[in-house]
């Protein structure tokens, strides 16, 4: 197994996923979870992993929980392998 990290890209790609489902744009999620819309951009592209705080600001906003976006990454991790 090679080195064991999270990839940031399939984070974001998942969250993407789970916003458009929802029908909402980058910019009204990034207002319902109080964080910025470049940052939640950052986070889509996987220029940059959301911490906890912000995965679970951005779960809330969806109203999804972080448990059945997490399973979905690691769906998407395991596709990979």
């Amino acid at each position: 197994m090679s080195e064991m990290q999270l990839d940031s890209a399939i984070v974001g790609k998942v969250i993407a996923q789970f916003r458009e489902k929802k029908g909402l744009t980058q910019e009204v999620l990034s207002g319902l979870a109080d964080i910025g819309r470049t940052h939640l951009s950052m986070i889509e592209r996987g220029d940059r992993k959301p911490t906890m705080e912000t995965f679970y600001r951005i779960s809330r906003a969806l109203d999804v929980k972080m448990s059945t976006i997490i399973i979905e990454i690691e769906n998407e991790l395991e596709q990979g392998n």
